[in-house]
């Protein structure tokens, strides 16, 4: 009696995991001093995507950025779109816990307020990097989960705002207003700010949105706001 061959199953994987753990093995990584934190690798992820887009985006871009494997990107997040995700928790959770500590870095709100441009641009230092940036904003839109981190990201800003508003009321630097209109009237002017840069292409990033936020405020800017440097 012959007996049979039992062939081995092949084992099932995604392609996505599979390739990312096969790369884990192959790719040669250098040795980091320490492990990273979450924060390190979701900045480094922000800036792997200022380079190269959302859709050409792989783990296997951001664990080179980071000079770490994909497979601690795959341990820490499980996918592509669970660091997306993360990373977008987080800026809502930076903006929440600006609100929370109360005054405003350096005593100025006002200049806060002006430096908001500057946090914007971070990552932007050409049109083609805010390019790849807004194309976040294309998952934002068609995507349930995205859109509700997307709506609670953009009212977390907005708090952020308001709050500087009424801290530069109370010491003075702006003069009484609507702080929620005003709130909505500067979160506006950075958004606007940064798709009419990438038209118009004119200087630096960061100064074009301070210039503009300091056009919206100051009719309203009172004794040491009508003083900081634009």
């Amino acid at each position: 009696m012959r007996s049979k061959i039992i062939e081995p199953r092949p084992l099932v994987w995604g392609w996505a995991h599979g390739y990312l753990l096969y790369s884990h093995l192959i790719t040669p990584v250098s040795p980091r001093p320490q492990t990273l934190s979450d924060a390190e690798l979701l900045e480094g992820a922000a800036r792997a995507i200022s380079r190269l887009g959302l859709m050409r985006l792989t783990l296997a871009d951001v664990a080179a950025e980071l000079q770490v494997s994909p497979g601690t990107l795959v341990h820490r997040f499980g996918s592509k779109r669970g660091l997306l995700l993360s990373l977008m928790r987080r800026s809502i959770g930076r903006s929440a816990e600006r609100v929370a500590s109360g005054p405003a870095a350096r005593g100025s709100p006002y200049a806060t307020l002006l430096a908001l441009g500057d946090r914007a641009a971070r990552h932007v230092q050409t049109p083609a990097a805010l390019a790849n940036d807004l194309s976040f904003l294309q998952a934002d839109l068609n995507d349930p989960e995205f859109h509700q981190l997307a709506l609670a990201r953009a009212s977390a800003l907005r708090q952020e705002i308001r709050a500087l508003i009424l801290q530069a009321i109370r010491v003075g630097e702006l003069g009484r207003c609507n702080p929620d209109r005003l709130a909505r009237a500067v979160h506006a002017t950075i958004n606007g700010s940064l798709l009419q840069w990438a038209i118009e292409r004119e200087g630096k990033l960061a100064p074009w949105i301070r210039r503009n936020i300091a056009t919206v405020l100051r009719p309203l800017a009172r004794g040491h706001g009508r003083r900081v440097k634009r």
